[in-house]
């Protein structure tokens, strides 16, 4: 009997010493997971280089000379009048600043999303479906006005709508990475975003813009038969052939 209580007296240490151990591996796992949510030169240097211009675009907003800042956000605006000079440029150039600044929830937003996204389907796909979105969205939204105004519906002023920011190409880039996610998970993922979008739909205080943000989501999402690594469908069992009684016999 001593022998056997000395036994479980030293299982229940072993036990005890495993748990231990493997409580302080997650505790040291965490660092890690932390450190994976955030870009980084090596492992997401689209990001991470991205991040930076924004940074820096983002501080001169804040504390650069207003009428410069004013001037730059004009001649980067995608509105139509832009649109029809000089799209590449302004194309480009609405990308590289961020509505709101560092304190917007865009910002968050692009180092979550973008990290995410690139970790798992690369930099140049990263690159592709971001730029393809924001493209997207903006000619979708802004090629209506200038035929609107054509049409004598909207006043020339439309043409000079501002508009710039990186909000497009950052629902695509949701509505892309939702598509690597497990089923439960991505309906989660798009459920909120799309109830958010719904409700800045139903305030009506942008119009155009919110639905901008719709289509570039359904972008991401039209992007997912292109994407790696993509969760595949099970595929069915196939039904077992019944056999008569007298087969074979």
């Amino acid at each position: 009997m001593k022998g056997l209580r000395t036994a479980r007296r030293a299982g229940s240490r072993e036990s005890a010493d495993a748990g231990a151990v493997a409580g302080a591996h997650a505790r040291a796992r965490w660092p890690d997971r932390l450190a994976r949510l955030l870009p980084h030169p090596a492992g997401t240097p689209f990001t991470f280089c991205y991040g930076l211009v924004l940074v820096a675009t983002s501080l001169f907003t804040a504390y650069g000379d207003p009428a410069t800042v004013a001037a730059l956000l004009r001649g980067s605006s995608t509105d139509v009048a832009h649109l029809a000079t000089a799209p590449p440029l302004v194309l480009v150039a609405s990308a590289l600043w961020i509505a709101g600044g560092l304190a917007s929830p865009y910002a968050l937003g692009f180092v979550l999303v973008l990290t995410a996204l690139e970790r798992r389907i690369g930099g140049r796909r990263t690159a592709g479906v971001f730029l393809g979105g924001h493209l997207v969205a903006t000619l979708a939204t802004e090629i209506p006005v200038g035929l609107w105004v054509m049409a004598g519906r909207l006043p020339e002023t439309s043409l000079h709508r501002l508009d710039y920011g990186i909000s497009f190409g950052l629902l695509a880039s949701v509505g892309a990475l939702a598509g690597l996610y497990a089923p439960v998970a991505r309906t989660a993922l798009l459920v909120c975003v799309s109830a958010l979008l719904a409700r800045d739909l139903l305030a009506y205080e942008d119009p155009l813009g919110n639905w901008g943000h719709v289509l570039a989501l359904l972008a991401g999402v039209a992007t997912w038969p292109l994407l790696p690594g993509r969760p595949r469908p099970l595929p069915r069992p196939r039904p077992r052939r019944q056999t008569s009684a007298g087969a074979g016999s």
